[in-house]
C-alpha cells in the first residue's frame, strides 16, 4: 500500500482512524500498570520500613524484587507472544497483574510479599516485551513513532497515579491499600484489551492468511488493498523461516543486537528508576520530612516527565527518532550536573535555594528521561528488528534494561545515603556513555516501513547499500 492510498484511508474514512487510534490507545494503556506499581513501592517503603525494621540495603532489595520477575518475563515474553499471539499474551499480563496486586495488598508477611512481588515482576517483564511489538504492527507507518510513545504516556500516567494514590493515604499509613489498588486499573485495562484483534503480523508468521486479511481490514478499513499488504509482510519474513536466539548473533544482526541490547541498558543505568523509586528519600535528603510533602512532590517531578513525553509524542514523527533522544539525553546530563553542584555545596545542610534547584534537577532529569529514553525505547523495540527477529530482539532489549535497573534498585539507595553527589556523579558518567552510544549506532527509522529495517543492519548500519 502506497504512502498516499494508506494516508487517503486514514483520513476519508472516520471510522479507521478511531479504530486504529483505539488498538493504539488500548494496548499502550498497558503501560499504567507498569508505571503505577514502578511508583507506589515509593510511598509503601515509607511504612515498610517501620512495620518490617527495614534498612537501606533491605528496602533496595525490597524494591529490586520485582524487577527479578520482570527479568524472567521479558526473557520469555517475546517467546510467549510468538507462539499465543500479541493480545492474549496482553490480555493474560493485564489479568494476572490484577490479581498479584491484590494478593501484594493481603501478603500477612515479608516473605509472601517478596514472592508475590517476584510474580507481579513476570507479568510486567512480558508486558514490556510484547507491547511495543503489539503497536509497532498494528500502527500506520506514518503515526508508529506517536502511538509507540503513546505508551510512554501511559506509563508516566501510572507513575503519577500512584504517587498520588500514595500521597492521599499518607495520613492513615496504609501502604496495603498503595499495593492492592492496583488491581483496578489491571482490572479496567483487561476488559479494553478483549475488544482488540490481534496483529496481521502474527497472522502472516503463523500461516494464517485469512484472519491476517480481515484484521487488515478492521485496521485500515475496506479501501486497503490486503492482499498487496500481506504479500509485502510475508516478503519481510522470508529473509529467514526462523527465529531463533542464535540469529541474534549472526551477521548481518549482531549490530541491531547490540545496539538493542546497549540501549536497553543504557535506559535505566542512567537512572530513571533510582528517581522513580526513591523520590521521596532524595527529597528526605534534601531535607524534607512530611510524608505528603516527599509524595507531592514526586508526583509533581513525573507531571514535568508527563509533559515533556506529550512533546514527544507531537515531534517523534517530524524531527526524527535520533534527535529527539539526544536531546533528552542531553537534557539528563545537564541535570546531573546541576544536582551534583546541589548535593556538593549542601552536604547534609539545605535552604531553601538549593532545596529549590534540587527540584528543578529531579524535574530536568525526568522531563530529559521521558522526552528522550523514556519515549525512544519502546519505539525502538518494536522497530529496530526485522520481523522474524521482532519479539526475541524486543526480549533481549527489556532483559538487558531490567538488568540494569537491579544494579540500579540496588545501589542506588545506599550511594544516596552516604553521598547525594557521587550518587548524582555516576548517573552523569553513565549519561555521557549513553549519549555516544547513541550517535555512533542508533538508526532513523521515522517514516521507514517496518519491512525495510532488516536492509539497514545489511548495509552495515547504513540505509545506503556499500559499494
Amino acid at each position: 500500500m502506497s504512502k498516499g492510498t494508506s494516508m487517503s484511508a486514514f483520513t476519508e474514512t472516520p471510522r479507521i482512524s478511531r479504530l486504529a487510534l483505539l488498538v493504539g490507545i488500548a494496548a499502550a494503556t498497558v503501560g499504567i500498570i507498569y508505571g503505577y506499581d514502578s511508583s507506589n513501592i515509593g510511598g509503601a517503603l515509607l511504612y515498610l520500613r517501620k512495620d518490617f525494621s527495614l534498612d537501606a540495603a533491605a528496602e533496595g532489595w525490597v524494591t529490586s524484587t520485582v524487577v527479578f520477575g520482570e527479568i524472567a518475563g521479558a526473557l520469555f515474553g517475546g517467546a510467549l507472544a510468538n507462539r499465543i499471539g500479541r493480545k492474549p499474551t496482553m490480555v493474560l499480563v493485564a489479568a494476572t497483574f490484577t490479581l498479584f496486586s491484590l494478593l501484594s495488598g493481603i501478603a500477612p508477611t515479608l516473605i509472601v510479599l517478596v514472592i508475590v512481588r517476584i510474580l507481579l515482576g513476570v507479568t510486567i517483564g512480558i508486558s514490556v516485551v510484547v507491547v511495543p511489538v503489539f503497536v509497532a504492527e498494528s500502527a500506520p507507518t506514518r503515526n508508529r513513532g506517536a502511538f509507540l510513545v503513546l505508551y510512554q504516556v501511559a506509563t508516566v500516567a501510572g507513575i503519577i497515579l500512584g504517587y498520588l494514590i500514595a500521597m492521599s493515604l499518607a495520613p492513615t499509613h496504609s501502604w496495603r491499600w498503595m499495593l492492592g489498588l492496583a488491581a483496578i486499573p489491571g482490572l479496567v485495562i483487561t476488559i479494553l484489551l478483549l475488544r482488540l484483534p490481534d496483529t496481521a503480523r502474527w497472522y502472516v508468521m503463523m500461516g494464517r492468511h485469512a484472519e491476517a486479511r480481515k484484521a487488515l481490514v478492521a485496521i485500515e478499513g475496506p479501501t486497503v488493498d490486503a492482499d498487496k499488504e500481506i504479500e509485502v509482510i510475508t516478503a519481510g519474513f522470508a529473509t529467514s523461516t526462523t527465529s531463533s536466539w542464535r540469529d541474534l548473533l549472526r551477521g548481518p544482526f549482531l549490530r541491531a543486537t547490540i545496539f538493542v541490547v546497549g540501549l536497553g541498558f543504557f535506559v535505566q543505568i542512567t537512572g530513571i528508576n533510582a528517581i522513580v523509586y526513591y523520590s521521596p528519600a532524595i527529597f528526605e535528603s534534601m531535607g524534607y520530612t512530611d510524608d505528603v510533602t516527599k509524595l507531592g512532590l514526586s508526583a509533581l517531578v513525573q507531571v514535568a516527565g508527563l509533559i515533556a513525553v506529550f512533546i514527544s509524542l507531537m515531534v517523534i514523527d517530524r524531527m526524527g527518532r535520533r534527535p529527539v533522544l539526544l536531546i533528552g539525553i542531553a537534557t539528563m546530563i545537564v541535570a546531573n550536573i546541576l544536582l551534583i553542584g546541589v548535593f556538593a555545596v549542601g552536604g547534609g545542610r539545605f535552604d531553601g535555594a538549593l532545596t529549590t534547584l534540587g527540584f528543578i534537577g529531579l524535574v530536568l532529569f525526568t522531563a530529559g528521561f521521558t522526552f528522550g529514553f523514556g519515549s525512544l525505547v519502546w519505539v525502538y523495540a518494536g522497530e529496530a528488528m526485522p520481523a522474524h527477529l521482532r519479539s526475541l530482539g524486543a526480549s533481549v532489549m527489556l532483559t538487558a534494561d531490567l538488568v540494569a535497573n537491579v544494579i540500579v534498585g540496588l545501589a542506588f539507595r545506599p550511594i544516596l545515603e552516604q553521598s547525594g553527589m557521587v550518587a548524582f556523579l555516576i548517573l552523569g558518567i553513565m549519561a555521557v556513555a549513553a549519549f555516544v552510544f547513541v550517535m555512533k549506532l542508533a538508526p532513523e527509522t521515522k517514516g521507514r516501513p517496518l519491512e525495510d529495517i532488516a536492509q539497514f543492519w545489511e548495509n552495515g548500519g547504513s540505509w545506503t547499500a556499500r559499494k
